[in-house]
């Protein structure tokens, strides 16, 4: 990957990107790469991540149990809601 340096970028410009940058959620290097990958029409290939991935085989058997049991009453239906 290559590395560059940008100079003299007027406030108005820094403050959209800082903006940009808290909307995304993202670090603001991160942020000025995928807005330059959108104006050129160059996809960034960055892999995205919702970070579910990292959970993934995580619980016990125990965990995944109680999991289902609390979440067990959430997929009643009640009958008086649907009249």
């Amino acid at each position: 990957m290559k590395n560059i340096t940008v100079r003299d970028i007027p406030p108005e410009l820094a403050d959209a990107l800082d903006k940009e940058r808290r909307r995304r959620g993202k670090s603001l290097n991160k942020t000025v790469i995928q807005l330059l990958g959108q104006g050129l029409g160059v996809p960034v290939t960055a892999p995205r991540s919702n970070g579910i991935a990292r959970l993934a085989g995580s619980w016990t058997l125990e965990e995944h149990r109680q999991f289902e049991e609390a979440v067990a009453p959430s997929e009643q239906i009640d009958p008086e809601l649907w009249r």
